[in-house]
């Protein structure tokens, strides 16, 4: 493999990152804006360290948050440097905390052969431990303990200290669990992935020449995304790097999103003062979006108090403005969206340049029914389709076997849904007793001691059928809204998640809530609505052919997703108060965290951007009418707003007919005089497919391209 000389490669760095590359002794704080090349920046300054300086790569310590990441830097290291690059410790900071343990871990009366536990294996002794210790998993979720635990751990808190701090009954029995996992823990030779961190801290605060070994071994260490560190993993670089000083952190306080997850902003704010003789370079220029996107965001993100002052900037022109679009509701803002996302793709554009953000997985619903119905290919990240959620396939199951007593896949789903103590092995049995019995399953459950079960399992079958039974007869008057609603009270779903109290368990909330507004606008939308309707109408939604074509997919993720990621076109949706900013952060002061993701978000987007908020929207199963989101009013004025008149289409239900991709309503032609609402007169100098037009408005000279459909025009004599 040729080995590219990195000297020669500093010349495709601007001032700043070469400057990042360069200053090599010492602490070091590169603040990098987003889509301002800190990952070249990072392989440049290792490929100097290595060609230039002579240092060893043993002596290099990179640090990345996924494996993803690492294993793109040590490709890139190695295009560089050859075969030499391999040496380098290019590790996630689990992957390199598990290096150090394998090698320290019999200090703490571990064996080097120690087992890691993975999510799966942790809530599994979590719930042995609650029920060692009497209590009662279906009231303690073994999930939440775990949470619990978990977020201790990354804050360096020890069973003993949270024991100190209990102020509740529910922290008393975290405490008791805490302690006992962690004995069950080492008695196994066992670490959590926590641990990884935790006991790697514990070794070095403990045992002075172990720290000093390990200071020795790296003389330069490099960290990525240092906004994102917790706090275990802030001390574990104030140690290792305590000898030779050498720590560069990379990051950018602007994009601090993962709070929840115990990301600590103030590791990056106050780096110098951890620090002392730190060097600062701001990385500025953007090499992403044009200077109206960065215009737009920089003026956002510059209401927050807990940041460096930067300012994006591009070397890529102006580009389209930005666009804040007022709409009706929920429906008409996703029949605009995927209106515009369709002209995108007949103009050219590949469905995979094409995003749409929002704050929340429940806001998806609304947009996955229009793209469906409108033959858009799309793909939702970091989750299924809102349909396909496990969540909402176990309501939808209940109420299957509400119409439908005879299905025994969605019997066998459910039976034990939230747990209530009817194993497999019990299921199994009654399942048995039906085959050789010809009952159906749910008459076989009507019987479960005939089938050999258990007397505890017994009693659970029977307490499932009579609640089963009960809202049956319910389902005879209710309507279908009302009859979700009581079956996700009287099933105890809706309890089994509050219990959990982890962020998971509350999207999970919002999207059963969700599902409870879709049964709502159904029976509000329908003439005959009835429950087996419904779930015919939600089948024909989420039973679609999930193979990609070549026009490639439109991606729709939550903002929290978005991160790292870039599009030619990007849509967020529902900038409203109590959406985004989320309620839950405007009651417990975290606007700030919420001003950073809605930067993230913005600065995604390449070449488009389009923020959509509604007068009013059902969400969670609840309508409401809200603000419009404070980050809109933080905009430029330069920013285009545009108030689109409600749309003639049905709200629930709409075909792909109906769709205004060839049916405008304004029929224009080239040469035609037009008034726009707010931008005044002007001529329409182009007409493109699905309802596209350009138009030169006299006011201002500039000429913008809207869709005839929704911008508010009328043709003028």
């Amino acid at each position: 493999m040729s080995i590219a000389e990195p000297q020669t490669d500093l010349a495709v760095l601007n001032q700043a990152q070469r400057e990042a590359v360069q200053h090599t002794e010492g602490p070091l704080l590169v603040v990098a804006g987003a889509g301002s090349g800190k990952t070249r920046v990072l392989t440049h300054r290792v490929a100097h360290l290595v060609h230039d300086l002579k240092v060893r790569p043993n002596e290099i310590l990179a640090i990345t948050f996924t494996n993803k990441a690492a294993g793109e830097m040590r490709e890139r290291l190695e295009r560089m440097l050859g075969a030499t690059a391999r040496a380098i410790w290019i590790l996630t900071f689990h992957a390199a905390c598990g290096r150090m343990l394998r090698r320290e871990a019999e200090r703490l009366g571990y064996r080097s052969t120690f087992s890691i536990y993975d999510d799966q294996d942790q809530v599994r002794l979590v719930k042995a431990c609650l029920e060692e210790l009497g209590k009662d998993p279906k009231r303690f979720s073994p999930r939440g303990i775990h949470s619990q635990i978990s977020r201790a751990k990354n804050e360096l808190v020890s069973p003993e200290e949270y024991l100190s701090r209990v102020a509740s009954f529910w922290d008393q029995t975290v405490a008791e669990v805490y302690e006992l996992y962690q004995r069950r823990l080492h008695a196994s030779n066992a670490v959590d992935f926590d641990d990884m961190l935790m006991l790697t801290v514990q070794v070095f605060e403990r045992f002075p020449e172990a720290l000093s070994r390990w200071q020795k071994s790296f003389r330069y260490i490099l960290v990525d995304e240092y906004q994102d560190t917790n706090h275990a993993q802030y001390r574990l670089l104030q140690l290792l790097g305590g000898k030779h000083g050498n720590v560069c952190a990379v990051g950018d306080q602007d994009q601090s999103v993962y709070g929840f997850r115990g990301a600590d902003i103030r590791n990056i704010t106050e780096f110098e003062n951890d620090f002392p003789g730190t060097h600062v370079v701001t990385l500025e220029q953007n090499y992403r979006s044009t200077n109206s996107i960065l215009r737009a965001a920089n003026s956002v993100i510059e209401q927050n108090t807990e940041r460096k002052p930067k300012h994006l900037f591009s070397d890529l022109g102006e580009g389209d403005p930005v666009r804040v679009v007022e709409l009706e509701d929920e429906h008409a803002e996703a029949r605009f969206a995927a209106a515009e996302i369709a002209g995108l793709i007949d103009q050219g554009l590949s469905a995979s340049e094409i995003a749409v953000f929002y704050r929340t997985n429940a806001q998806s619903r609304v947009l996955e029914d229009v793209l469906v119905r409108q033959d858009v290919p799309y793909q939702v990240i970091g989750g299924p389709r809102f349909y396909e959620r496990a969540e909402v396939r176990d309501a939808t199951a209940y109420l299957t076997v509400l119409v439908n007593p005879s299905d025994a896949g969605s019997l066998l789903r459910i039976a034990n849904r939230p747990r209530r103590g009817i194993g497999d092995t019990s299921l199994a049995r009654v399942v048995t007793y039906a085959d050789t019995t010809g009952r159906t399953l749910w008459d076989a459950l009507a019987d479960p001691e005939a089938a050999g079960v258990t007397s505890a399992a017994c009693r659970a079958i029977r307490g499932f059928r009579s609640t089963m039974e009960s809202l049956m007869a319910q389902a005879q008057d209710l309507p279908v809204d009302q009859l979700l609603e009581r079956m996700l009270e009287k099933t105890g779903i809706l309890d089994a998640y509050e219990a959990e109290r982890t962020i998971e368990a509350r999207g999970r909330i919002e999207n059963l809530q969700e599902l409870v507004g879709v049964a709502r606008e159904y029976r509000q939308q329908t003439a005959d609505a009835s429950l087996a309707g419904f779930l015919q109408d939600i089948s024909l939604v989420s039973d679609q052919d999930t193979i990609a074509d070549d026009r490639g997919l439109v991606t729709l993720m939550t903002l929290h997703n978005a991160k790292g990621l870039e599009f030619r076109a990007v849509y967020v949706i529902g900038m409203e108060e109590g959406i985004f900013p989320h309620i839950r952060a405007i009651e417990e002061q975290g606007v700030e965290e919420e001003r950073r993701l809605c930067y993230v978000g913005m600065t995604r987007a390449m070449e488009r951007l389009t923020l959509t908020h509604t007068l009013s929207r059902s969400l969670w199963g609840r309508r409401s009418y809200n603000l419009a989101s404070r980050f809109l009013d933080e905009l430029p004025r330069e920013v285009e707003r545009e108030r689109l008149k409600p749309s003639s289409w049905a709200s629930y239900g709409a075909q792909p007919s109906a769709a205004p991709r060839g049916d405008p309503g304004l029929a224009l032609s080239t040469g035609d005089a037009v008034r726009h609402a707010s931008l005044g007169e002007g001529i329409v100098t182009a007409v493109e497919p699905g309802g596209v037009v350009t138009i030169r408005f006299a006011e201002d000279g500039t000429e913008r391209r809207l869709m005839v459909e929704y911008a508010p025009l009328e043709r003028i004599a």
